[in-house]
């Protein structure tokens, strides 16, 4: 899970594009990868995991610096721009591929996101209970090259427009301090 000086995250909270978009611009985070994780095809396709059958989770790896932000820092913004009280869903967005679900790759990582979803609950940050999975460490698929940044390269899609643009937003005002320098 380590390489180097960096760690890794596997976080699915409905849409991969939302988390891509908005993890690109936290800093400490060094690269993010959209896939899917937790299913058993072994070879699954964005056609495949939203047909919900394939058990596999919309996620993004995230590789970061835990000198810059720490992985409970990662959790607080993954709480933030996803709704982790809502079962099976985001919005429109239906079935169990769109779960809200942590990956852990270590017991310190199950540690960290227990004590994140505790602290999350107390602070009555959202209305519902938190259904949010943490599980352990399981095989990432990358998915195919035009889901990586799909927010960048599509600004005008609609989904882009009235989805990913607003969490953007809420995340850019929420974490300004945190933002990458560009």
């Amino acid at each position: 899970m380590n390489t180097d000086a960096h760690d890794t995250a596997v976080l699915g909270g409905g849409c991969f594009w939302c988390l891509d978009a908005v993890f690109r611009e936290l800093a400490g985070v060094v690269g993010v990868e959209s896939g899917y994780a937790g299913g058993t095809m072994p070879s699954p396709s964005y056609e495949a995991v939203c047909s919900g059958r394939t058990g596999h989770a919309e996620v993004v790896r995230v590789t970061f610096d835990p000198s810059q932000v720490s992985y409970a820092d990662l959790l607080r913004v993954f709480f933030t721009i996803h709704d982790p009280t809502t079962l099976n869903r985001q919005g429109n967005d239906v079935g169990t591929q769109y779960r809200s679900v942590i990956f852990c790759g270590s017991d310190a990582q199950r540690e960290t996101a227990r004590a994140v979803v505790d602290e999350i609950a107390a602070a009555r940050l959202w209305r519902g209970r938190i259904v949010t999975e943490i599980a352990g460490p399981v095989e990432f698929h990358p998915a195919e090259a035009d889901h990586q940044d799909y927010f960048d390269h599509n600004p005008g899609q609609p989904y882009c427009m009235f989805i990913v643009a607003p969490k953007v937003a809420k995340f850019r005002k929420a974490f300004a301090e945190r933002l990458k320098r560009r």
